[in-house]
């Protein structure tokens, strides 16, 4: 067994009322931190906006009165479908300092993605920018609870008959005072996040402000935050998790500095930024990383400041992780996480790196490999089924709106997160992943039978598949099959473009193979794992 030292216990301590909003802002005024920059943008149209700890918190104060004065409640849905912006924090703080529930988005979706969650979630506040608002307008008719819309960045305001639409930065000018932050409990529901199902339709997961507390393990052993002065630098969008979490909420909460960008980016993009505003910290997915070692020749010497990083979403390779070694000095501290318990293994400066090994559980995080039909803990180097202890703060809720889906995961006091796991004899973890067909693209979670249930709605489909095809090492890519009705002479070329033009560029298929037939089980069900282009009679593959 490893000689490596224990981890110094951890104790929880979660108050009665606790609100994630106040924690980010509020919690900072009277003190150094209240002045200090709390965010940066930098977008490619708009250029270079900042505000203080102190400027944030009067914004999503006066963000949090709009809202109680266009008399939404505590508890009603607030769809937050914005770029990186300053205004995010202000709509995603700003709405649970209310006692709303702030439901992040993704910029990436349809206008019909968006109509459903609107629809699922029971949305009845969208906060967007004008050009999105452009093509959302004449959608929304379906969103039956949807009463009030607040538009963000520069343009003229477009209303809508039934709805409420105002521009937000006039909404906010005219909040001359405001109520205090509803006393929100830890336990009580602060955001709803939406990921990929199983059943074709994005599913919701529901949140406490205790998730805040519940990510200080990942703070003080995934993060190497030092006491003053760090700035973060992360590279993903605020909508998805992983930077809800770690791009916002973890560094806000301890009076950190958050940089994003807004626009287009390519290798140089994060090196230059990290220079720009001396970021100690970066935060990334491995494509991102591997952009930066293969198609750039900087080096360490061109970010000076940076002194820590970070990775999750999938896999970083030991060729990644070494080339950035050599070229940056530095090493990638990679974490697994889900958007039901957010980042709960990781590796950290305290004990060496194991390439391919997902590191520890964290301190707090008491996480136990179970045999899921005996709920019994597996044997060192067995594969078990990584299961949550109940009460762990860091736990979501419950799935909105599907109780048997919540139900079905929790045993006995554990919740199931579906992914399994071994330990190798020096308590090292060995993060198996999920057995089911989820594809990891890029950092992406995808779906199968979101992009199924999409392509089944062409009138040519007979029936179809999705899996995730390995193009070269670490790099996967969602392709889809399809089975076409007979006589039909629609192409692969005309079935990847109603892909792309119905589904998130992330989730649309980047391949499209005609097939006759899957490989199926005895009962009819197709086999996935046995699907590959050998199958395929036409192909098509975006350009």
């Amino acid at each position: 067994m490893s000689d490596l030292k224990p981890f110094a216990p951890w104790v929880w301590q979660v108050p009665e009322f606790f609100n994630i909003g106040v924690a980010c802002t509020d919690a900072h005024l009277g003190k150094p931190a209240a002045d200090n920059i709390a965010m940066i943008v930098e977008d490619d149209k708009l250029g270079t906006s900042q505000i203080t700890f102190a400027g944030l918190a009067e914004r999503t104060s006066r963000f949090g009165q709009v809202l109680r004065e266009i008399g939404v409640g505590v508890g009603e849905r607030v769809l937050v479908r914005l770029p990186n912006s300053l205004d995010y924090p202000t709509a995603f703080l700003g709405a649970m300092k209310r006692g709303a529930i702030a439901v992040p988005t993704s910029t990436l979706l349809t206008a019909e993605e968006v109509v459903y969650l609107a629809q699922d979630s029971g949305a009845s506040v969208l906060v967007t920018d004008k050009a999105a608002w452009a093509t959302l307008k004449d959608k929304l008719h379906d969103a039956a609870n949807l009463r009030h819309v607040l538009l963000s960045g520069p343009g003229a305001v477009e209303t809508v008959a039934g709805l409420d639409v105002q521009d937000l930065d006039t909404a906010l000018a005219a909040i001359k005072q405001w109520e205090a932050p509803h006393p929100t409990k830890a336990t009580d529901p602060a955001y709803l996040v939406y990921t990929s199902g199983t059943t074709g339709y994005p599913k919701g997961v529901l949140h406490a402000h205790r998730a805040m507390i519940g990510r200080t393990p990942a703070s003080t052993y995934w993060f190497d935050f030092a006491p003053e002065g760090d700035r973060i630098m992360h590279s993903g969008k605020f909508n998805w998790t992983y930077v809800l979490g770690s791009g916002l909420m973890d560094p806000l909460y301890l009076g950190k500095t958050v940089i994003v960008h807004e626009g287009k980016n390519d290798a140089n993009t994060w090196p230059r930024l990290i220079k720009k505003h001396s970021a100690t910290i970066f935060v990334g997915v491995p494509t991102i990383y591997r952009q930066i070692v293969q198609k750039s020749d900087l080096t360490q010497a061109d970010v000076p400041s940076l002194r820590h990083c970070m990775s999750a979403g999938e896999h970083l390779s030991d060729e990644v992780l070494t080339q950035w070694r050599e070229r940056f000095g530095v090493d990638i501290y990679e974490a697994v996480g889900m958007s039901e318990f957010s980042y709960y293994l990781c590796q950290t400066k305290s004990r060496p790196i194991r390439p391919g090994s997902a590191g520890f559980p964290q301190p707090g995080h008491a996480i136990q490999l179970l045999d899921p039909e005996t709920l019994q803990p597996v044997a060192t180097g067995e594969e078990g089924m990584i299961s949550v202890p109940d009460n762990d703060p860091g736990l979501f809720l419950e799935y909105w709106n599907l109780p048997e889906e919540t139900t079905k995961l929790r045993h006995d006091g554990w919740f199931f997160t579906g992914d399994y796991a071994r330990y190798d004899a020096d308590g090292y973890i060995w993060f198996l992943g999920r057995k089911d067909d989820i594809i990891k693209s890029f950092g992406y979670r995808v779906s199968p039978y979101e992009i199924e249930r999409v392509l089944k709605s062409h009138p040519a489909v007979a029936d179809c598949a999705s899996v995730g095809e390995e193009i070269e090492k670490d790099k996967v890519l969602v392709v889809a099959y399809a089975i076409l009705h007979p006589g039909s002479t629609t192409t692969a070329d005309e079935l990847l473009a109603f892909g792309r033009e119905h589904l998130a560029a992330y989730k649309a298929p980047k391949t499209l193979y005609i097939a006759k037939d899957f490989p199926r089980t005895k009962n009819g069900k197709i086999l996935r794992r046995d699907i590959s282009p050998s199958i395929a009679t036409a192909k098509s593959t975006l350009r």
